[in-house]
């Protein structure tokens, strides 16, 4: 798994690709942690639109952040390509909760016009 993140007003992208599973939660849940202590307000785009798979511990990694940024007041956007983890929120009804988009321009720009 590769991750790379940058700011980009209003936001924190975090782009993500591989899988999401056991072995890449890790890495993952690190990177999230450093973004969700330095940023304020908290504002974060999560690209997994180049994520194939994600398992059951990859699940509990977004659930678990999306706590701590709904905690912090922030708000968080998931970038979702067609696919896997699209149909794994909506079969676990994750769907009603976490806010996603199909492209990093258009979650962006929907941060951008909440500034």
């Amino acid at each position: 798994m590769v991750v790379r993140c940058w700011r980009e007003e209003p936001c924190t992208v975090i782009h993500v690709v591989g899988d999401l599973d056991v072995a890449g939660a890790p890495r993952l849940r690190a990177e999230l942690e450093q973004v969700l202590t330095a940023a304020d307000p908290l504002k974060v785009v999560l690209d997994l639109s180049e994520v194939p798979f994600c398992d059951s511990v990859g699940l509990g990694v977004l659930v678990a952040t999306l706590n701590q940024v709904q905690r912090q007041r922030g708000r968080m956007i998931l970038v979702l390509a067609p696919g896997m983890i699209r149909h794994l929120l909506t079969i676990t009804n994750l769907d009603r909760h976490f806010e996603t988009s199909d492209s990093l321009r258009e979650a962006h720009a929907s941060l951008a016009d909440a500034a």
